[in-house]
């Protein structure tokens, strides 16, 4: 949880200074909506939630799509286990901004994806996560 500090920041226990808006409180993947703030571990803004990938029945978090540009071509992929926090009106992830940089595009062919170091999931679930993460983009999935 983050809190208010002297300098009218906001800073979460026990890591880097963060200065983001209030986020409000802990939630859970179920409640994260589209146009949530995505912040990096360092307090710099990404951009903003676009989807949520679960399978909710079966209480299923593999990860979100951000999106980082006003601009076409601005969708990341982001893992569940790169998600440190998610709150009411935003997530955190475990990446610094420099990480965050490196995060793949959705793809409709992830077999193609070049793993640089940052992801930490198995790369053959990875592709399985892009993949799915396609099409919902594409109106293919759910």
């Amino acid at each position: 949880m983050f809190a208010l500090a002297l300098d009218g920041k906001w800073h979460h226990p026990g890591s880097t200074l963060l200065a983001v808006e209030d986020l409000g409180a802990p939630a859970s993947y179920l409640t994260l909506g589209e146009g949530a703030d995505a912040y990096a571990s360092d307090g710099k803004l990404l951009g903003e939630v676009q989807h949520v990938l679960a399978a909710p029945d079966e209480d299923i978090f593999d990860g979100i799509v951000i999106d980082v540009s006003r601009l076409p071509g601005g969708l990341r992929f982001v893992d569940a286990s790169q998600v440190s926090e998610i709150y009411e009106r935003g997530v955190v992830l475990s990446l610094d901004s420099q990480q965050a940089e490196h995060l793949p595009e959705p793809s409709e062919n992830p077999g193609e994806l070049e793993v640089t170091g940052v992801e930490s999931v198995d790369r053959s679930d990875l592709s399985e996560k892009l993949r799915r993460a396609w099409e919902v983009l594409s109106g293919k999935g759910p």
